[in-house]
C-alpha cells in the first residue's frame, strides 16, 4: 500500500504541475466528482476501524502537501502578492488535491472516512464558529475610542486578553481589533501592536476558562472540572505580564520616534491628525487657533453601536457550551458519528448569525469597514489545510507505532510535554495535539485505567503534567498564523485596513524573538 500511494503521489505531482494554476477550477470540480464515487464506500466502514491503522501505515513525506500549503502562505504574498490575493483558494485546492487524490485511490474507503471525518467533524464546525462570531462581533461599532497612546493602547490589550478567556479568543479578537485599528490609524508604525494584539487577545488570554480556547473546551470534554484552569493563572500572568510591559516599552519607542510627544499641534489625545492635511498645515491652523476641519476629536466618551449582538456572542458561547454538557445521541452520516447535541449547536451558532445579519443596520458593519473576505480567506485556506494535516494527525493518533513514534516516546518530563505540545500545536490543530498528549500521560501514569478516574488522578497526583499540556496548546498558538482561529482573521482585517503585516516568517521573526525566550523562563519557573 505505501509504493502505490508513493508512486501515486509522485504520478500525481508530475500531472498537476505540467498543467497551470489557472487550470485548477477545473481539478476542483473533477475532485468533487471522484469523491461522490467513492463516498458510498466510505459509509460502510466504521469508526473504530481508521485512523490508527493509517497512522502506522502512511509514511512522513506524506506531510509534505501540508508543508507545501504553509510554504505558499509564507512566500506567495511576498513574491506574487496580486496572484495571490486573487488565486490564495485556487492554491489551496492543488496542495489539497496533491495529497487527497493519490489517498483516496490508494486507501480507498480508509481514505475516505479520514477526509469525511476531519471535515464533518472538525472542519465545518469550525467555520461555522468562526463564521458566527464574525458576524455578530462585526455588528458592534464601538465609536469614540480613545486615541492610540500608548498607555490607551496597553489598557485595551489588557481588557482584551481579559476578556478572552470568557467570550473566547476569536469572540474577543473579533469584537475589538478594529477599534484597536481605527485608535492607531493616525500611526505610522502599527505593526507591532497587531502583533501584540494577536500574541495576547487572540491566544494567551484564553487560558483560564474551556471557553476561551478549544483545546481547553476539549479537556473539559474529557472530564477536567470546568474551573480547573483557572489554575493556570500564574503562568498566564506571568506571560502576559511580561507581554504588556515589552508592548508598552515598545509601543512609547515608536511613539516618541514619530515626534508625538514633543508636538503639541499633533498631540493625539486632543485629536486625530485629518486625513489630506500634512503636518504644516495642522501646526499652522494649531497656531491660529482654528478648528481643524476633518479632525476627530477624542473626548473620552464612548458610544457603542449594536450593543444588541453582545446576546447573539452570549448565545454562541452558550451553544458551544451545551454541545459539551449535554449528550441527546449519535447518528452515522458517510460513516462518521455525528452527535445530536453537534448538530443543534451548529444550527442553533448559524441561527446566532443570522439574527445578528437581520437585526443590525448595515451602516452600522460599514462603520466598521466590515467585509466577508477575511472569513472567505480563512474557509479557503483552511479547507485545505485540514486536508493536508489529515497524515500528521492520523501519526500522532497512531502514537508509538507511528512514523512520528518518536516524538511521543521522547516525551516524558513536564518541560517536554510544554514544549512538544506547544511546537506542534502552532502548526496543526491544537486540540486534538492536546489530546494526544493528554492521553500519553494517561498512559505514562494510569495505564489500563478508566478515563475519568485516570484524569482525576493525574490532576491530584501529577497534576504539573496537565498544565503543561494546557498551556503549551494555548500560549505556542501564538507563535504562527495558522497557531489559532483567530491570528489569520486578525492579519485578513488589519490587511483590509492597509495595515501591511508580516509575511508567515516574517511574523514568526517577532514571536521567535519575543515569545520563545519568555517559554524558556516558564520552563525554568514552572516546568
Amino acid at each position: 500500500m505505501k509504493k502505490l500511494f508513493t508512486f501515486l503521489i509522485l504520478l500525481n505531482i508530475v500531472l498537476v504541475f505540467s498543467s497551470s494554476l489557472l487550470a485548477l477550477p477545473s481539478q476542483e470540480e473533477h475532485a468533487v466528482t471522484d469523491s461522490a464515487t467513492v463516498s458510498h464506500q466510505a459509509s460502510q466502514d466504521q469508526e473504530g476501524t481508521h485512523g490508527s491503522g493509517l497512522g502506522t501505515e502512511l509514511p512522513l513525506w506524506s506531510v509534505i502537501p501540508f508543508i507545501g500549503i504553509l510554504l505558499s502562505i509564507a512566500i506567495f504574498p511576498l513574491i506574487a502578492p496580486h496572484f495571490w490575493h486573487h488565486h490564495f483558494g485556487k492554491i489551496s485546492a492543488f496542495w489539497a488535491l496533491l495529497f487527497a487524490i493519490p489517498f483516496l485511490i490508494a486507501y480507498g474507503g480508509d481514505g475516505m472516512y479520514e477526509i469525511l471525518h476531519i471535515y464533518i467533524a472538525d472542519y465545518i464546525p469550525f467555520i461555522i464558529l468562526l463564521w458566527a462570531l464574525f458576524t455578530a462581533a462585526g455588528g458592534i461599532y464601538i465609536q469614540g475610542a480613545p486615541v492610540g497612546t500608548p498607555y490607551a493602547n496597553l489598557v485595551v490589550l489588557l481588557i482584551g486578553t481579559i476578556l478572552a478567556s470568557w467570550i473566547g479568543t476569536t469572540g474577543a479578537a473579533m469584537v475589538l481589533i478594529r477599534p484597536v485599528i481605527r485608535m492607531n490609524k493616525y500611526r505610522k508604525s502599527k505593526v507591532h501592536i497587531i502583533v501584540f494584539f494577536i500574541f495576547l487577545v487572540a491566544n494567551i488570554g484564553g487560558s483560564l476558562t474551556p471557553l476561551g480556547d478549544p483545546p481547553l473546551f476539549l479537556g473539559f470534554l474529557h472530564h477536567v472540572p470546568f474551573f480547573w484552569t483557572l489554575k493556570l493563572l500564574p503562568e498566564m500572568a506571568m506571560l502576559s505580564g511580561i507581554l504588556l510591559v515589552l508592548f508598552f516599552l515598545m509601543d512609547i519607542f515608536y511613539f516618541r520616534k514619530e515626534g508625538w510627544h514633543n508636538k503639541p499641534y499633533l498631540k493625539p489625545y486632543r485629536y486625530q491628525v485629518p486625513e489630506g492635511m500634512d503636518e504644516e498645515q495642522i501646526k499652522v491652523n494649531f497656531e491660529k487657533g482654528a478648528e481643524l476641519t476633518g479632525a476627530s476629536t477624542s473626548t473620552g466618551k464612548v458610544s457603542i453601536q449594536g450593543l444588541h449582538n453582545i446576546i447573539f456572542l452570549l448565545g454562541i458561547m452558550g451553544g458551544v457550551l451545551f454541545s459539551g454538557l449535554v449528550h441527546i445521541g449519535e447518528f452515522s452520516l458517510f460513516g462518521v458519528h455525528v452527535t445530536v447535541q453537534s448538530v443543534i449547536r451548529d444550527v442553533f451558532l448559524i441561527l446566532m448569525g443570522l439574527l445578528s445579519l437581520k437585526t443590525t443596520a448595515w451602516s452600522i458593519r460599514e462603520g466598521n469597514e466590515f467585509t466577508w473576505f477575511p472569513i472567505q480567506e480563512v474557509a479557503k485556506l483552511f479547507a485545505g489545510i485540514f486536508m493536508t494535516i489529515v497524515p500528521a494527525l492520523a501519526m500522532l493518533r497512531a502514537g508509538a507505532a507511528g512514523h512520528l513514534g518518536f516524538i511521543i516516546e521522547a516525551v516524558t518530563e513536564p518541560w517536554h510535554y510544554f514544549w512538544v505540545t506547544g511546537s506542534l500545536s502552532s502548526f496543526l490543530d491544537n486540540a486534538p495535539t492536546y489530546l494526544t498528549f493528554l492521553s500519553t500521560s494517561l498512559g505514562q501514569f494510569f495505564a489500563g485505567q478508566p478515563e475519568i478516574i485516570a484524569v482525576g488522578r493525574l490532576i491530584a497526583e501529577q497534576e504539573i503534567y496537565l498544565k503543561a499540556i494546557s498551556t503549551g496548546a494555548v500560549f505556542y498558538g501564538a507563535m504562527t498564523y495558522i497557531g489559532n482561529a483567530p491570528n489569520f482573521m486578525v492579519k485578513s482585517i488589519s490587511e483590509e485596513q492597509n495595515i501591511k503585516m508580516p509575511s508567515f516568517f516574517g511574523y514568526m521573526i517577532y514571536s521567535v524573538l519575543i515569545l520563545v525566550p519568555i517559554f524558556v523562563l516558564i520552563t525554568l519557573v514552572f516546568f
